[in-house]
């Protein structure tokens, strides 16, 4: 992509206003919040310790909208101390300007390698640098520098107070993760009927589990249909994926096909009733003839073999999210729902079709229930600080990032200290809040950051200049700019600028500023910031085209990991390695979102694809995808422990795993990786067991080598590949798939 299209779509992005859905609640209740502390400061203090504490309320708010499965009093809290030690610190070097240039450097740095902890911290610690540099100009001794911090960190306890007496969709974010778990299923079983081998993107699942994950705190607080169902919506996927596939054994048409496509459209129908319950907190409604469908009688007469066993698991799983959700226990529900639904919190630990040794054990199957666990906010810091020394080494985005934001932030300082405008504050302030780890967020901030400042200064400079507020006046127009803000903060960036922009022209009026003291400035310096942060991406950036081939190598040794383990379940059914299997699953998927990620963020920047072209990457793309559904769907009939072993799978589990990851490493080197030893594996399976007597899992590991080959196709047409010395080496003669020739 050239330069000229990058800036126009960051450029649009940024201004955009999407359409979501506005919690007006959760605005009214950070607002107030925001008002009290303004109240309290200006009858306790007076207007400069309100314009300070303000920000420190108000920024408080802000940490609770972002997305977070922490409990959301912490998140204030440590929004406001986190800021009161910043302005205090600032304080007292700012008489100092070499001293404070050196706090401002180091605190910047440190804001931006806490990116490495997760967007939730960087983005708080990078609102704590921006807000500090306006705070620590408004105290004039140390003694109310330490008042102002103190009231800060009131603001912070304000916000998490008002957050407990009156709660709004308390467990709301945990019950949206995982109605909308349930919901992609159902949409996945609808679009099954139609396309037998639909593509499923985990991202849902991956959501959920991470809300699964609770402080003590709130696992004693928990809601009951929040137990459970996420373990049963994990084992669900596979089932529905086997089910409809017509390698498993159903007829692209015919009565098989048709009863399928009645047993999906049920499935959805009460997949989606128990998504609605847990979204809302109600009982499940379930549709009878969604139920009826599954005990039609003549089922049995229709399907049989897989196909027969997957409808009877998927029945069984569809009883236990039912009861799971909040619904009464349906008549013809399989004596083991109960016990299904109780250990399907453990599904971390257990593959998602390991089926029990005999129908009576399902209650004792697997381990007692055990909860996922999230760290307190306290045992999170070595958390944070060990991430963030993994990033601390060269060639990192997260350490480019956090050099490039304190470069730009010193230097933007300096520029506005030198500058005969005043308030110098605003150049620096505003590229500490635009810059990102990647390019198109700093792109797009800056442009929104840029237009919502103009925006909102015109208003409210309109709105100063025709009623000449105040200190009460101008302390109300704040609140309602931050109202304003907390409602519209989804929408986009532009919208939310504006009302910042607003915020603050108001909450310095309250403190005795003048708006011809401040605007024309602000709109000077906040221009001047943007195109720092926009020249320094440009100058040192960390484009994520270069490293896509990384993350696709990534992804494949991943997906090779999990589709070995799979096979290795079958070669020994008597071996406990369904946590392998399940701990193998969730690396591949989190290969899957990093590769999804690096590939949106690739997509808008503007470089060249240096050795994977969009074409390539596509190609590639769809034969991984293609190889982890694959492995799901002999993963959703994974053996009893008692059942006959496939010893073929064990050689074939190990070439796989082995040559997976040799051909990772030559997709890092841009060479084509090669599949013979799984190809030999394959043969032998034929050689040694010519009856077929596992016809399924052999068939499956054929459909292996085929997408494998095709990964190799799509990568041989990215670049001419090259050996290790950088020279390409000689294409053989023939068709590039073995198989090709041996079908001629």
């Amino acid at each position: 992509m050239s330069w000229r299209r990058a800036l126009k779509d960051t450029a649009r992005s940024g201004i955009a206003v999407e359409k979501k859905r506005l919690e007006p609640l959760i605005a009214v209740r950070g607002a107030a919040g925001l008002a009290i502390v303004i109240a309290l400061s200006l009858w306790l203090f007076g207007p400069a310790a309100a314009a300070s504490s303000a920000f420190g309320a108000f920024q408080a708010a802000i940490a609770t909208f972002q997305r977070s499965w922490r409990p959301r009093p912490e998140l204030a809290i440590a929004s406001g101390t986190s800021l009161a030690v910043s302005t205090f610190l600032g304080y007292l070097t700012i008489s100092k300007e070499p001293l404070f240039l050196a706090l401002l450097v180091v605190w910047t740095f440190a804001a931006g390698m806490s990116w490495a902890a997760g967007p939730t911290i960087g983005l708080i610690a990078s609102s704590n640098v921006a807000i500090m540099l306006v705070t620590v100009t408004l105290p004039t001794s140390v003694a109310q520098a330490a008042g102002h911090a103190a009231m800060m960190i009131v603001g912070g306890l304000v916000q998490a107070a008002l957050i407990v007496l009156f709660p709004v969709r308390r467990w709301g974010a945990h019950r949206d993760a995982l109605a909308d778990a349930l919901a992609a299923e159902a949409d996945y079983a609808r679009r099954l009927r139609h396309d037998p081998v639909a593509s499923f993107d985990p991202q849902p699942l991956m959501e959920a589990r991470n809300a699964a994950a609770v402080t003590p705190r709130q696992a004693r607080r928990r809601p009951a249909e929040l137990h459970g169902a996420r373990g049963i919506a994990e084992r669900i996927r596979p089932v529905l994926a086997s089910l409809a596939d017509p390698a498993m054994g159903v007829p692209a048409e015919g009565p098989a096909r048709d009863r399928v496509r009645e047993l999906l459209a049920s499935a959805a129908a009460l997949l989606d009733a128990a998504a609605h319950a847990i979204r809302h907190g109600e009982p499940v409604k379930v549709p009878p003839a969604a139920l009826a469908t599954f005990r039609t009688p003549d089922t049995g007469s229709i399907l049989a073999g897989a196909p027969y066993r997957a409808m009877t698991r998927l029945n069984t799983l569809l009883q236990d999210v039912v009861e799971t959700a909040g619904g009464a226990p349906q008549d013809g529900a399989p004596s083991g729902a109960r016990g299904t639904a109780r250990s399907a919190e453990t599904d971390d630990r257990s593959t998602s079709g390991r089926a029990p040794t005999h129908p009576g054990a399902r209650g004792t199957a697997r381990p007692a229930p055990t909860t996922r666990s999230r760290p307190t906010f306290l045992a999170l810091i070595p958390k944070a600080l060990k991430a963030m020394r993994s990033e601390l080494r060269r060639g990192s985005p997260v350490t480019r990032h956090a050099t490039r934001v304190s470069a730009v932030a010193a230097t933007g300082y300096i520029l506005g200290t030198w500058l005969p405008l005043g308030h110098g504050y605003w150049a620096p302030l505003t590229s500490v809040m635009v810059m990102r780890p990647d390019f198109s967020q700093t792109y797009s901030r800056a442009v929104a950051r840029l237009a919502g400042t103009v925006i909102g200064v015109a208003v409210a400079t309109g709105a100063v200049q025709a009623a000449s507020p105040g200190t009460l006046l101008s302390g109300a127009l704040a609140v309602a700019s931050a109202a304003l803000m907390y409602l519209l903060m989804r929408t986009g960036q532009f919208a939310t600028q504006a009302c910042i922009a607003a915020y603050v022209v108001f909450l310095l009026g309250m403190g005795g500023e003048e708006w011809t003291q401040t605007v024309p400035e602000r709109v000077l310096l906040t221009l001047m910031g943007g195109f720092l942060a926009m020249l320094a991406y440009a100058v040192y950036p960390a484009w994520e085209t270069p490293r896509l081939r990384t993350r696709l190598a990534d992804w494949l040794a991943a997906q090779g990991t999990y589709a070995a383990a799979v096979f290795g379940s079958y070669a020994d059914p008597s071996a406990s390695n369904a946590p392998d299997v399940r701990q193998a699953l969730l690396t591949a998927r989190t290969a899957r979102a990093a590769w999804h990620a690096a590939v949106a963020r690739a997509t808008a920047e503007p470089v060249r694809h240096r050795g994977l072209s969009r074409t390539a990457a596509d190609d590639a793309e769809d034969a991984l995808a293609q190889l982890g559904r694959v492995a799901m769907l002999l993963e959703a009939h994974l053996p009893e422990r008692g059942a006959t072993p496939v010893p073929p799978a064990a050689r074939f589990a190990d070439a796989l795993r082995e040559s997976t990851h040799q051909g990772a490493k030559a997709i890092r080197e841009r060479r084509v990786p090669t599949w013979d030893a799984v190809r030999e594996a394959l043969d032998a399976w034929e050689t040694e067991n010519p009856e077929n007597a596992d016809k399924v899992v052999r068939n499956t590991a054929t459909l292996v080598l085929d997408t494998l080959t095709e990964l190799s196709e799509a990568l041989d047409t990215a670049v001419p590949p090259m050996t290790l010395d950088g020279t390409a080496p000689e294409k053989p003669d023939g068709p590039r798939n073995p198989k090709d020739s041996a079908t001629r």
